[in-house]
């Protein structure tokens, strides 16, 4: 199975290590230990050379025969996390979608500086319930999966009381096309995008836009992102969502934040944005005149 990051990639590597380390102490050949374990003669090699992750039985097993029996129950806890570090929707989500947003809930908590980029949507600590709503629906539509959406609308809500509370800041840098993206349909987006306005005047929030008129030669638009201070970093993707904990996996995108910060704009021209949005969507709605 492969991983879909190198901080993935790196942590097996390392867990392959103290695998091959312990079979050395035991004195023991990778032919000897497959033969010990009765697997293919060529498996020991693919694990400890990174090429194929170990289950938590092949590690079990691989500690009993080199005789350090006391070494697994630490060496599966490490494959645990490395697995951990990608989780397909389809887990994440097995019993609908509240589960999923309570999961984060601890380290939105002890985040204090949060760093957030979207070119497709409005982020979910800025987002309203109706917003939230329109989303969710969709993904539980889209995979098929549990209908608690009332309940996961909840906690994302409960989730924005740390914008008020505690010592968090949050940097938020979105596209001007997240403006355009109506969700919902153009009442709820309205309202989204006059929410946007309020939360944008909050001591804890600085809010950028990229205008779409920017040069975009030197940073054209990569995939959003959340950072949780210097720990971690967080995307999703179309098939799952990917943690980040690799240091200079986190450099990389803290420097591409700055980047994309430095082409925004804020207070009053990303306010000035963020009105022509809405006037754009009043202009569109059933109500408009149409030349008559």
């Amino acid at each position: 199975m492969p991983f879909s990051s190198s901080s993935a990639q790196q942590a097996l590597d390392v867990l392959a290590t103290r695998l091959r380390q312990i079979r050395l102490d035991a004195r023991l050949t990778g032919r000897d230990l497959a033969r010990l374990a009765g697997w293919h003669s060529s498996k020991v090699s693919r694990i400890e050379h990174g090429h194929r992750p170990p289950s938590a039985e092949d590690i079990t097993t691989w500690c009993l025969h080199c005789n350090a029996p006391d070494q697994a129950v630490d060496l599966v806890a490490s494959l645990q996390s490395i697995q951990g570090m990608f989780v397909a929707w389809r887990d994440m989500e097995r019993t609908g979608l509240k589960v999923a947003q309570e999961a984060v809930v601890p380290l939105w908590e002890r985040t204090r500086h949060f760093r957030i980029y979207s070119s497709q949507l409005i982020p979910g600590p800025l987002q309203t319930g109706a917003y939230i709503a329109a989303l969710l629906t969709a993904l539980m539509r889209r995979r098929g999966i549990p209908d608690d959406i009332e309940e996961a609308v909840r906690v994302r809500l409960e989730k924005q009381r740390i914008i008020e509370t505690g010592d968090h800041r949050f940097a938020v840098v979105l596209e001007e096309s997240v403006l355009r993206h109506p969700i919902g349909g153009a009442e709820v987006m309205v309202g989204q995008l006059g929410n946007l306005l309020t939360m944008s005047t909050l001591p804890s929030i600085s809010l950028g836009i990229i205008p779409l008129g920017a040069d975009r030669t030197s940073m054209w638009p990569p995939e959003g992102f959340f950072m949780f201070d210097t720990a971690e970093v967080t995307v999703e993707l179309v098939s799952g969502h990917l943690t980040i904990t690799q240091p200079h996996e986190i450099a990389m995108y803290a420097m591409t934040f700055a980047e994309l910060a430095e082409l925004s704009v804020y207070g009053k021209a990303a306010r000035a944005l963020i009105t022509a949005a809405i006037q754009s969507l009043d202009e569109d709605g059933p109500g408009h005149n149409q030349g008559t």
